[in-house]
């Protein structure tokens, strides 16, 4: 249902408001690309995997089996977080192959089985 000419114009309004006092804000949200924040997120995947990296090697020169430890854990976690934001970045995480994968069917929600349920009782009157 569209907006009403009010709601609209108190809508921009509010959206100008918001802009007005949050310049750095109002240019992040204006950013239709999302791709430029997956980038970010790999950037910082990065920077984390170079830490886990740095973590490992003193713990393993250090003698301390905790931190090199943790630095893997640091390595493999933000490894995961990077190669998921360059799938998402590149559309390969929504791609019908990627979706049809899994080996059973994808169930429906629940809201979409009672919409069912309705429409089928509906038809049935």
């Amino acid at each position: 249902m569209p907006l009403s000419e009010h709601e609209q114009r108190l809508l921009d309004q509010i959206e100008q408001a918001l802009y007005a006092e949050d310049p750095k804000w109002a240019n992040t949200v204006r950013i239709s690309d999302p791709r430029s924040h997956y980038k970010r997120r790999l950037v910082k995947a990065s920077m984390g995997f170079a830490l886990g990296v740095v973590l490992l090697m003193v713990g393993v020169v250090a003698a301390q089996i905790w931190l090199g430890a943790a630095g893997f854990v640091v390595m493999l976690a933000t490894c995961l977080w990077g190669l998921s934001s360059w799938k998402r970045m590149n559309g390969f995480a929504d791609s019908p192959a990627s979706r049809n994968r899994g080996r059973r069917p994808q169930r429906q929600t629940f809201m979409e089985r009672m919409e069912e349920r309705w429409r089928r009782r509906h038809d049935e009157r």
